[in-house]
């Protein structure tokens, strides 16, 4: 993924210690190395892992309880009542575990999250073994994880000095939207994500009815009032941006900030389209996200893949808009330099963690196979998706999980579904 066409075949890596040791020609790697394991994958792609640049893991056990509503309405109406009766720490324990099984065995290496307990969500995806960057959220409102902004603060403080030294675990601020955070808390996030030296992870443009409430509210868009706090930096990591004007694309291509770009939710919310050809003419960062399963309703990152560039053609009325490589280096590169970790992930080279995905592309839908990189983006589906490694470990052999008892997993979705579904009006 250096760049968005390379294909290297019948090549082999070498991984030890849980990073790369070398990348070479099969052959050559057999005369090189002694390996205790030889793994051979003949009719695959091996890729980078996955990175899932936003979501809301633990809203897995909200998945489809919500369909059909626009995004205030089902905020509103929804989820904000359904998330103040039923969150607690086990409901985020039970919902993350569900969505790490869901994107491992989807090929997804390293997610993103937003969400209330942080400090649990960070304790599965460290026992199961993916990589994580947690946010530590904040929102002016009373919630069952903290009742003032100082509150929130102090909290996320304390989840950022606990993994400090979690090899797989990482932090960034998460203040929720502009319409939920005020100007001194945005201020005092900015300020402490320059001390900790952390990105800002934040909800921004979502809807152009979000833009026209603080312009009646403030008179400015909410990306002028961000910029105006001191927030709009290569910290940033912007999610939606479904309403950008030319002078803010190019503020936000001079300030080095990254979007991230959700397509299957924004969709299905009806929120709006994100000007990815734009985005990407002016060489501003695109990661890609699934938001939470409640509002896409998978996390299934090739699905949105595909999307992405498919809806990138169509809004730019252009069938060169986006490539298939572009998209794959969105999904890949793109959301690890969003997230700080480009010198840790997103790409195979020597000297990086070994977080791989391997697609087995010897599938009716995936033959013939002229393109590698077409056919995983427009042809292929996450079930095809066999091998998943992360720093090294395997977490996914032959599409089966590796140390996660999917029944178990099952039989708590269960429980959670007979709750929530006897007090949910849909």
């Amino acid at each position: 993924m250096d760049r968005p066409d390379t294909v290297l075949r019948d090549h082999g890596i070498a991984i030890h210690n849980g990073r790369i040791h070398d990348l070479a020609k099969q052959d050559l790697l057999h005369t090189k190395y002694s390996a205790q394991h030889v793994i051979q994958l003949r009719s695959h792609a091996v890729i980078p892992g996955l990175v899932n640049a936003h979501t809301h893991a633990a809203m897995n056990l909200f998945k489809g309880i919500g369909d059909d509503l626009e995004l205030m309405t089902w905020l509103e109406t929804l989820i904000w009542p359904a998330e103040k009766r039923f969150v607690s720490p086990d409901f985020v324990r039970t919902g993350t575990k569900l969505a790490i099984a869901e994107m491992i065995r989807g090929g997804t290496t390293c997610f993103n999250d937003m969400y209330f307990f942080p400090d649990e969500t960070g304790k599965v995806a460290s026992e199961m073994g993916i990589r994580c960057v947690l946010g530590l959220i904040l929102i002016d409102s009373p919630t069952v994880w903290a009742n003032t902004p100082s509150e929130y603060v102090s909290k996320g403080t304390d989840v950022h000095d606990y993994f400090r030294n979690n090899p797989l675990i990482t932090t960034a601020f998460a203040p929720h939207a502009p319409y939920t955070v005020n100007d001194q808390s945005l201020r005092h996030i900015g300020i402490l994500a320059e001390e900790l030296d952390i990105p800002i992870h934040m909800h921004l443009h979502e809807t152009t009815h979000e833009i026209q409430t603080a312009v009646n509210e403030t008179g400015m868009r909410p990306l002028e009032r961000i910029a105006n706090l001191g927030l709009l930096s290569p910290r940033l990591i912007a999610v939606h941006m479904t309403d950008l004007t030319e002078y803010e694309l190019d503020k936000i291509a001079f300030c080095g900030s990254h979007i991230v770009h959700c397509p299957e939710s924004n969709l299905k919310l009806g929120s709006g389209f994100c000007p990815l050809k734009h985005i990407m003419e002016r060489g501003i960062n695109i990661a890609l996200g699934t938001d939470s399963a409640a509002s896409n309703n998978d996390l299934d990152m090739i699905g949105e893949m595909r999307t992405a560039t498919l809806l990138a053609k169509g809004v730019a009325k252009s069938a060169a808009a986006v490539s298939a490589g572009t998209i794959l280096q969105s999904a890949t590169i793109g959301g690890a330099l969003a997230l700080g970790l480009a010198n840790e992930i997103g790409t195979i080279n020597i000297g990086k963690a070994a977080d791989l995905t391997a697609i087995d592309l010897n599938r009716i839908a995936t033959q013939p196979c002229y393109d590698p990189i077409s056919q995983i983006v427009f042809a292929s589906s996450r079930d095809q998706v066999t091998d998943v490694w992360i720093a090294g470990t395997q977490l996914l052999k032959g599409g089966k999980l590796i140390g996660t008892n999917v029944n178990d997993l099952i039989s708590s979705a269960n429980y959670w579904m007979e709750r929530i579904g006897g007090n949910n009006d849909k």
